[in-house]
């Protein structure tokens, strides 16, 4: 009984967030219409075009991770399916971005990947990474509602572009709330102009930032990651609070807080024949997190933390079960310029203990890695990265159990920006 009141709580708390939705549009749409049709201005025959506002902008990685490798058993799956024995060159990432102010209060953004992995033997898969619009409620866009597949915004790395980002991947303690960082559903943001400024700054002149996902974030989604179908009747809610803001010697320091909450269905094709699992195969899914960050001016901080609970895999029982979680990292980098070069050295530590839900059978995972890098931009249009990683990983699922893998490698990664 109780179960099923939280549900109807659930279903009416998104129902309210939509119904606000088309109030808020519908209303503002109303406002703008002109009460004299005659009085309506006339388009000039030189009036810009909506089409004319959309612009295409992309970025492409190459890698190879094999260099002083001593042990090719040690991979990791959400990272980098060219990990280990068989990996070779591997195009990470073969991005296309289409994106645009259509209107002044409709902008929308478009993202295919065109070198998805979706398995390690089937790579460069065309596959939606984003397709959302914004829905501005006022002259300066301060209040909008992102509507379709967009990054949740749970955790400052995740909603980092990964052609912004120092270490190749994503820690495993935030990454593993969300695979790709991408869900379909309805947010809201808000953050008044002068921080828009300063979200849209902190990427424009390579300091390495997030993007703007608003000072303030709640939103609705289907829980299940991304491009994947909903599986049951109740949504995740997400919210977030960051307030970014600059120092009398300029430095900028940003820090946020975020959490979400729901139930993760575990789909029945990541699932091993004899797995035990609950009967609906549903499973408590919550976590919060705190950000720190202390922006490249020269010397910064990226210093990130999550608890929470979610389906895990325990080898003592052989079945998937609600547990703990636990883990984050921190990042120090220092940048360098001269001229238009820019050199930033960066060292990396981070630790997690939990399951990652979109993995087989919720895969148990206990990480202790450590990340050692530099990353070279000669041009705005070009970046080398390379990053010397000690890793220790003990991952366990129904097949493989007493699963405890340590090493170290060096990886390389070109990318073309354009």
């Amino acid at each position: 009984m109780a179960t099923t009141n939280r549900r109807l709580l659930r279903k009416q708390y998104v129902a309210k967030i939509i119904t606000c939705l088309f109030m808020a549009i519908a209303t503002q749409t109303l406002a703008q219409q002109p009460t004299d049709p005659a009085a309506a201005p006339k388009p000039a025959e030189t009036e810009k075009k909506w089409y004319d506002n959309i612009s295409l902008r992309g970025y492409m990685q190459v890698r190879y991770n094999r260099l002083l490798e001593t042990n090719e058993d040690l991979r990791c799956e959400q990272c980098d399916r060219s990990w280990g024995k068989g990996g070779g060159f591997f195009i990470r990432r073969m991005r296309l971005i289409f994106f645009g102010q259509i209107s002044k209060r409709v902008y929308f953004y478009v993202q295919p990947d065109l070198a998805s992995s979706v398995s390690s033997t089937s790579l460069h898969w065309a596959q939606i990474r984003d397709a959302y619009f914004d829905v501005g409620l006022d002259d300066k866009n301060e209040f909008r509602f992102r509507i379709g597949q967009s990054k949740v915004p749970f955790g400052f790395e995740n909603m980092q572009s990964s052609q912004n980002r120092l270490p190749l991947d994503r820690a495993d303690a935030l990454n593993s709330a969300v695979t790709n960082e991408r869900d379909l559903g309805v947010f809201l943001y808000w953050a008044p102009e002068r921080k828009r400024k300063l979200f849209s700054s902190l990427v424009r002149d390579g300091l390495k930032g997030s993007g703007d996902y608003g000072v303030f974030a709640l939103g609705a989604y289907n829980g299940q990651t991304a491009n994947r179908p909903d599986l049951n009747d109740e949504q995740h809610i997400v919210s977030r609070v960051s307030w970014p803001f600059e120092l009398p010697g300029g430095q900028i320091i940003e820090a946020s807080v975020q959490g979400y909450t729901g139930k993760f269905v575990i789909p029945s094709d990541q699932l091993s024949k004899d797995v035990k699992v609950v009967e609906d195969r549903s499973y408590t899914d919550q976590r919060l997190a705190g950000t720190l960050v202390l922006y490249q001016k020269p010397f910064g901080i990226l210093a990130e933390y999550n608890v929470g609970k979610g389906p895990q895999f325990n080898p003592a029982t052989d079945s998937i079960e609600t547990r703990d979680l636990k883990g984050g990292f921190v990042t120090f980098s220092y940048m360098l310029k001269k001229g238009e070069q820019v050199i930033i050295p960066f060292v990396r530590y981070q630790h997690y203990e939990g399951g990652k839900k979109h993995e087989l059978d919720a895969r148990s995972y206990d990480v202790t890695e450590t990340e050692i890098g530099v990353e070279w931009q000669p041009s705005k249009n070009f970046e080398l990265v390379a990053m010397y990683t000690i890793s220790s990983r003990r991952y366990e699922d129904f097949i493989r159990q007493d699963n405890l893998q340590e090493g170290q490698l060096l990886r390389l990664q070109a990318q073309l920006n354009f």
